[in-house]
């Protein structure tokens, strides 16, 4: 499929989302988002190993690779990122698709197919949950330290990026996740530097390193969940998600949408490795995806066409 691969540009008020291309034009659209300060890059092993009448889409997240970062003084959240999944949605003229999204991917997968169901044939969740609920009684702390971020970010006329060469860079992002191989290291780098006078700067905005302002509580994601109608796939990794939640609280509300992923019957799996087995071991992962793709969007597909 790497001959089929294309770069991806779609306008946006503040400049443009970008992105990569699998497959044919007519191939069955299939969106990827990739987590917190990753990029499209993410998917580049796994994708090669998914159904070849499949158009893969995946971006670069607003503020993530070679995407543009949001205006001045604007929080990036959830329902930031899933109204640019629109954006995205609507150039490409996209009425029916999945997603396959990874960490915090996940979290706007989850919050755009609970607000257009009608639109998302399958849900692939790459050890997330598709929401992360907050404890209540820790709302107000969580908000006032992103609020906090972002005044000491504009009172300091925005922090200054420090310039690396290649292979400092390299070093930054391995010690930053030392789960990633080395090979994972060099394909996000791709994307996530920008050479400037003197090396290289990382791409993305350091505001998405802020706490996200827009919380939500377990009742109401559990009710966000109920909206869905997409058939889920759940792949968590053994050594993963859970050990990459910021928040110790959090970890006690996945074993209640655990229960009710179950309970819709959605189909949830442990695969041996760590939060970006996807990228790491690809061929570990892509039985799982490639089966619930044929089964529950291209078999669906199939079947409409033909009504058609």
């Amino acid at each position: 499929m790497a001959e089929e691969v294309s770069e991806l540009s779609v306008t946006v008020p503040w400049g443009e989302i970008r992105g990569r291309v699998w497959g044919p034009d007519d191939g069955y659209p299939v969106l990827c988002l990739h987590g917190w300060a990753d990029n499209c890059g993410s998917f580049s092993t796994l994708i090669p190993l998914l159904p070849k009448e499949c158009r893969y889409i995946a971006v670069d997240l607003a503020g993530h690779g070679l995407s543009s970062h949001l205006p001045p003084g604007v929080f990036y959240t959830p329902v930031s990122y899933a109204l640019d999944v629109s954006r995205v949605v609507v150039a490409l003229q996209l009425k029916k698709f999945s997603i396959i999204a990874h960490s915090m991917g996940g979290d706007i997968a989850g919050m755009f197919t609970a607000l257009y169901p009608e639109m998302v044939d399958a849900l692939i969740l790459l050890d997330t949950y598709g929401f992360i609920p907050t404890d209540s009684a820790k709302l107000s702390e969580v908000i006032r330290q992103g609020m906090d971020s972002m005044l000491r970010f504009e009172s300091e006329k925005g922090e200054k990026k420090r310039i690396y060469t290649y292979e400092k860079a390299a070093e930054r992002l391995k010690a930053a996740n030392s789960a990633l191989s080395e090979q994972s290291v060099h394909i996000l780098l791709e994307r996530g530097l920008t050479a400037v006078e003197g090396g290289f700067v990382f791409s993305r905005d350091l505001r998405v390193n802020f706490k996200n302002t827009m919380r939500l509580s377990l009742e109401q994601s559990l009710v966000l969940l109920s909206k869905i109608q997409a058939s889920i796939l759940l792949i968590l990794a053994g050594g993963g998600s859970d050990r990459m939640l910021s928040e110790p609280a959090q970890d006690k509300f996945t074993s209640s949408l655990l229960h009710i992923f179950q309970e819709r019957n959605d189909s949830v799996v442990t695969v041996p490795g760590d939060h970006h087995v996807h990228l790491n071991k690809s061929e570990v992962v892509a039985p799982f995806v490639s089966d619930h793709l044929r089964t529950k969007a291209l078999s669906k597909s199939a079947c409409a066409d033909h009504k058609l």
